[in-house]
């Protein structure tokens, strides 16, 4: 059974940063894209950043500058550096890991930026 479980979240104050990791375990085929997605109170979950086997990286225009995404593939890890945070930040991150078969999220972790 394939599992992503995050770690990092939590509460930072403006301006401030926060290193957000996902670790991959179990039987996972070859993984293609490792992502972070973000779900603010009452909207839609959306893209923050990606990163994909080759390296090409893709972000929000609202992180573009300020956070950086990282993966080891040898570990089956990937990084979420969040730097300027800022309270528009605030919500729940999701991993997300796609393989040719399928699509894998993780639980989720809180991150709160406080003014």
């Amino acid at each position: 059974q394939v599992q992503l479980v995050e770690s990092g979240g939590g509460l930072v104050q403006s301006g401030g940063s926060l290193r957000l990791s996902c670790v991959v375990s179990g039987r996972i085929s070859s993984i293609r894209d490792m992502g972070w997605y973000r779900q603010a109170p009452g909207k839609q979950r959306e893209l923050v950043a990606e990163i994909t086997s080759r390296g090409s990286i893709n972000y929000a225009d609202s992180v573009e500058g300020r956070f950086t995404i990282s993966r080891d593939s040898g570990k089956n890890t990937v990084y979420l550096q969040m730097n300027k945070a800022s309270p528009e930040d605030t919500a729940v991150y999701y991993c997300n890991v796609q393989t040719f078969l399928s699509d894998y999220w993780g639980q989720g972790t809180q991150v709160t930026v406080s003014s």
